[in-house]
Protein backbone atom coordinates (compact mmCIF):
# COMPACT_ATOMS: atom_id res chain seq x y z
CA UNK A 1 0.00 0.00 0.00
CA UNK A 2 1.41 3.38 -1.02
CA UNK A 3 1.98 5.81 1.83
CA UNK A 4 0.22 9.17 1.77
CA UNK A 5 2.81 11.93 1.33
CA UNK A 6 3.58 13.96 4.43
CA UNK A 7 2.14 17.47 4.30
CA UNK A 8 5.02 19.80 5.17
CA UNK A 9 5.00 23.46 6.18
CA UNK A 10 8.35 25.27 5.86
CA UNK A 11 8.95 28.10 8.34
CA UNK A 12 12.03 30.33 8.13
CA UNK A 13 12.38 34.10 7.90
CA UNK A 14 15.17 33.80 5.28
CA UNK A 15 14.03 33.00 1.69
CA UNK A 16 17.30 31.18 0.79
CA UNK A 17 16.82 28.87 3.78
CA UNK A 18 13.25 28.11 2.68
CA UNK A 19 14.42 27.38 -0.86
CA UNK A 20 17.10 24.99 0.42
CA UNK A 21 14.57 23.10 2.51
CA UNK A 22 12.18 22.87 -0.43
CA UNK A 23 15.01 21.48 -2.61
CA UNK A 24 15.98 18.96 0.08
CA UNK A 25 12.37 17.85 0.43
CA UNK A 26 12.23 17.28 -3.33
CA UNK A 27 15.41 15.19 -3.10
CA UNK A 28 13.90 13.20 -0.20
CA UNK A 29 10.70 12.46 -2.13
CA UNK A 30 11.71 8.98 -3.29
CA UNK A 31 12.62 7.86 0.24
CA UNK A 32 10.01 9.81 2.17
CA UNK A 33 7.02 10.97 0.08
CA UNK A 34 6.12 14.54 1.00
CA UNK A 35 4.22 17.57 -0.25
CA UNK A 36 4.98 21.18 0.71
CA UNK A 37 1.65 22.82 1.60
CA UNK A 38 3.02 26.25 2.48
CA UNK A 39 5.86 28.51 3.51
CA UNK A 40 5.97 31.04 6.34
CA UNK A 41 8.40 33.75 7.40
CA UNK A 42 7.00 34.51 10.87
CA UNK A 43 5.43 32.64 13.75
CA UNK A 44 2.09 34.30 13.11
CA UNK A 45 2.13 33.07 9.51
CA UNK A 46 3.00 29.57 10.73
CA UNK A 47 -0.03 29.46 13.03
CA UNK A 48 -2.39 30.80 10.37
CA UNK A 49 -1.17 28.32 7.73
CA UNK A 50 -1.14 25.42 10.18
CA UNK A 51 -4.78 26.07 11.00
CA UNK A 52 -5.64 26.28 7.29
CA UNK A 53 -3.56 23.43 5.81
CA UNK A 54 -3.25 21.04 8.78
CA UNK A 55 0.31 19.96 7.93
CA UNK A 56 1.69 16.72 9.28
CA UNK A 57 5.00 18.36 10.10
CA UNK A 58 6.43 21.87 10.39
CA UNK A 59 10.11 22.50 9.62
CA UNK A 60 10.48 25.36 12.09
CA UNK A 61 13.31 27.83 12.39
CA UNK A 62 13.92 28.83 16.02
CA UNK A 63 15.07 32.41 15.56
CA UNK A 64 12.34 34.31 13.74
CA UNK A 65 11.17 37.92 14.21
CA UNK A 66 8.34 38.51 16.66
CA UNK A 67 7.22 35.10 17.80
CA UNK A 68 10.16 32.73 18.28
CA UNK A 69 10.13 29.19 16.95
CA UNK A 70 9.99 27.79 20.49
CA UNK A 71 6.91 29.81 21.38
CA UNK A 72 5.34 29.07 18.00
CA UNK A 73 5.77 25.36 18.78
CA UNK A 74 3.90 25.84 22.06
CA UNK A 75 0.96 27.34 20.17
CA UNK A 76 1.07 24.58 17.55
CA UNK A 77 0.83 21.97 20.30
CA UNK A 78 -2.43 23.56 21.41
CA UNK A 79 -4.16 23.22 18.02
CA UNK A 80 -6.99 20.76 17.53
CA UNK A 81 -4.79 18.90 15.01
CA UNK A 82 -1.22 19.63 16.16
CA UNK A 83 1.53 18.89 13.64
CA UNK A 84 4.86 17.32 14.47
CA UNK A 85 7.72 19.80 14.72
CA UNK A 86 11.27 19.52 13.39
CA UNK A 87 13.36 22.47 14.51
CA UNK A 88 15.97 23.90 12.16
CA UNK A 89 18.55 26.37 13.47
CA UNK A 90 22.11 27.58 13.16
CA UNK A 91 22.56 27.37 16.93
CA UNK A 92 22.57 24.43 19.33
CA UNK A 93 21.71 26.15 22.63
CA UNK A 94 17.97 25.56 22.20
CA UNK A 95 18.15 21.77 22.01
CA UNK A 96 16.88 21.15 25.54
CA UNK A 97 13.84 23.39 25.00
CA UNK A 98 13.18 21.72 21.66
CA UNK A 99 12.96 18.23 23.15
CA UNK A 100 10.93 19.46 26.13
CA UNK A 101 8.41 20.46 23.48
CA UNK A 102 8.46 16.91 22.10
CA UNK A 103 10.09 17.97 18.84
CA UNK A 104 10.77 15.07 16.48
CA UNK A 105 14.28 16.34 15.80
CA UNK A 106 16.61 19.31 16.00
CA UNK A 107 18.54 19.94 12.78
CA UNK A 108 21.51 22.26 12.64
CA UNK A 109 21.97 24.40 9.55
CA UNK A 110 23.06 23.78 6.93
CA UNK A 111 20.55 20.94 7.00
CA UNK A 112 21.81 17.72 5.39
CA UNK A 113 19.62 15.47 3.29
CA UNK A 114 20.37 12.33 5.32
CA UNK A 115 19.44 14.03 8.62
CA UNK A 116 16.25 15.51 7.15
CA UNK A 117 15.18 12.17 5.67
CA UNK A 118 15.82 10.42 8.97
CA UNK A 119 13.76 13.02 10.86
CA UNK A 120 10.85 12.85 8.40
CA UNK A 121 10.82 9.07 8.77
CA UNK A 122 10.04 9.48 12.47
CA UNK A 123 7.24 12.01 12.09
CA UNK A 124 4.08 11.40 14.06
CA UNK A 125 1.56 14.18 14.68
CA UNK A 126 1.59 15.28 18.33
CA UNK A 127 -1.63 14.31 20.08
CA UNK A 128 -3.09 14.98 23.48
CA UNK A 129 -2.14 11.47 24.56
CA UNK A 130 1.52 12.48 24.42
CA UNK A 131 1.01 14.43 27.62
CA UNK A 132 3.75 16.95 26.96
CA UNK A 133 4.32 19.38 29.81
CA UNK A 134 4.90 22.75 28.16
CA UNK A 135 6.21 25.93 29.70
CA UNK A 136 3.64 28.75 29.81
CA UNK A 137 3.32 30.85 26.69
CA UNK A 138 4.26 34.51 26.61
CA UNK A 139 1.45 35.38 24.20
CA UNK A 140 -2.17 34.39 23.71
CA UNK A 141 -3.48 33.90 20.21
CA UNK A 142 -6.62 35.69 19.01
CA UNK A 143 -8.04 35.20 15.51
CA UNK A 144 -10.71 37.69 14.47
CA UNK A 145 -12.07 38.50 11.02
CA UNK A 146 -9.18 36.85 9.25
CA UNK A 147 -6.53 38.63 11.34
CA UNK A 148 -4.29 36.98 13.93
CA UNK A 149 -3.44 38.96 17.07
CA UNK A 150 -0.65 38.08 19.48
CA UNK A 151 -1.67 39.27 22.94
CA UNK A 152 1.16 39.48 25.50
CA UNK A 153 0.12 37.67 28.68
CA UNK A 154 1.54 40.56 30.72
CA UNK A 155 -0.90 42.98 29.04
CA UNK A 156 -4.02 41.01 30.00
CA UNK A 157 -6.03 42.53 32.88
CA UNK A 158 -8.50 39.66 33.14
CA UNK A 159 -9.93 36.66 31.30
CA UNK A 160 -13.70 36.24 31.14
CA UNK A 161 -15.67 33.30 29.76
CA UNK A 162 -18.32 34.30 27.19
CA UNK A 163 -20.33 31.49 25.57
CA UNK A 164 -17.89 29.53 23.37
CA UNK A 165 -15.01 31.96 23.82
CA UNK A 166 -12.82 33.60 26.44
CA UNK A 167 -12.43 37.37 26.35
CA UNK A 168 -8.92 38.62 27.14
CA UNK A 169 -9.20 42.23 28.27
CA UNK A 170 -6.21 44.54 27.83
CA UNK A 171 -6.16 48.28 28.43
CA UNK A 172 -6.64 48.85 24.70
CA UNK A 173 -9.36 46.38 23.71
CA UNK A 174 -10.96 42.97 24.09
CA UNK A 175 -9.59 39.91 22.27
CA UNK A 176 -11.51 36.69 21.66
CA UNK A 177 -9.66 33.46 22.47
CA UNK A 178 -10.78 30.05 21.28
CA UNK A 179 -9.67 28.44 24.55
CA UNK A 180 -11.26 27.33 27.80
CA UNK A 181 -10.96 29.27 31.04
CA UNK A 182 -10.05 26.07 32.89
CA UNK A 183 -7.14 25.37 30.52
CA UNK A 184 -5.84 28.93 30.88
CA UNK A 185 -6.08 28.72 34.66
CA UNK A 186 -4.04 25.50 34.64
CA UNK A 187 -1.41 26.89 32.27
CA UNK A 188 -0.96 30.23 34.05
CA UNK A 189 -1.39 29.60 37.81
CA UNK A 190 1.27 32.19 38.67
CA UNK A 191 -0.24 34.86 36.43
CA UNK A 192 -3.99 34.65 37.06
CA UNK A 193 -6.28 33.94 40.00
CA UNK A 194 -9.91 32.87 39.79
CA UNK A 195 -12.41 35.28 41.40
CA UNK A 196 -15.54 33.87 39.76
CA UNK A 197 -16.47 30.75 37.81
CA UNK A 198 -16.36 32.91 34.68
CA UNK A 199 -13.42 35.18 35.46
CA UNK A 200 -9.66 35.10 36.13
CA UNK A 201 -7.82 38.31 37.06
CA UNK A 202 -4.15 39.06 36.49
CA UNK A 203 -2.18 39.00 39.72
CA UNK A 204 0.23 41.66 38.42
CA UNK A 205 -2.61 44.15 37.89
CA UNK A 206 -4.63 43.31 41.01
CA UNK A 207 -4.28 45.94 43.76
CA UNK A 208 -6.94 44.73 46.20
CA UNK A 209 -10.58 44.05 46.96
CA UNK A 210 -13.40 46.38 47.94
CA UNK A 211 -16.71 45.71 49.65
CA UNK A 212 -19.58 47.56 47.98
CA UNK A 213 -23.31 47.87 48.73
CA UNK A 214 -25.15 47.43 52.00
CA UNK A 215 -27.08 44.69 53.76
CA UNK A 216 -27.97 41.68 51.64
CA UNK A 217 -26.76 43.53 48.53
CA UNK A 218 -23.21 43.87 49.87
CA UNK A 219 -20.56 42.01 47.92
CA UNK A 220 -16.84 42.06 47.14
CA UNK A 221 -15.23 43.31 43.93
CA UNK A 222 -11.67 43.11 42.63
CA UNK A 223 -9.84 46.39 42.03
CA UNK A 224 -7.27 46.57 39.24
CA UNK A 225 -4.54 49.17 38.97
CA UNK A 226 -5.63 52.29 37.03
CA UNK A 227 -8.74 50.51 35.74
CA UNK A 228 -12.28 51.77 36.44
CA UNK A 229 -14.12 48.46 36.02
CA UNK A 230 -14.82 46.50 39.20
CA UNK A 231 -15.03 42.72 38.88
CA UNK A 232 -17.38 40.80 41.19
CA UNK A 233 -15.96 38.10 43.43
CA UNK A 234 -18.23 35.11 43.98
CA UNK A 235 -18.84 33.82 47.51
CA UNK A 236 -17.15 30.57 46.56
CA UNK A 237 -13.91 32.48 45.88
CA UNK A 238 -13.78 34.54 49.07
CA UNK A 239 -10.65 32.63 50.12
CA UNK A 240 -8.84 34.66 47.45
CA UNK A 241 -9.57 37.82 49.45
CA UNK A 242 -8.25 36.25 52.65
CA UNK A 243 -5.12 35.02 50.90
CA UNK A 244 -4.51 38.49 49.43
CA UNK A 245 -4.71 40.08 52.89
CA UNK A 246 -2.34 37.52 54.44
Amino acid sequence: MQLQPLKVLIADDEPPARRRLRDLLADAETVCPNRVVGEAATGVEVLAQAAEHRPDVVLLDIQMPGLSGVETARHLAGLAHPPAVIFTTAHDQYAIQAFELRAVDYLLKPVRLARLTDALGRVRPLGAEDGAVLSPRRHLLSSERGRVWLVPVTDVLYLRAELKYVVARTREREHLLNESLVHLEQEFPEDFVRIHRRCLVARRHLVGFQRVGEGEEAHWVAVLEDWPERLPVSRRQHQVIRAFRA
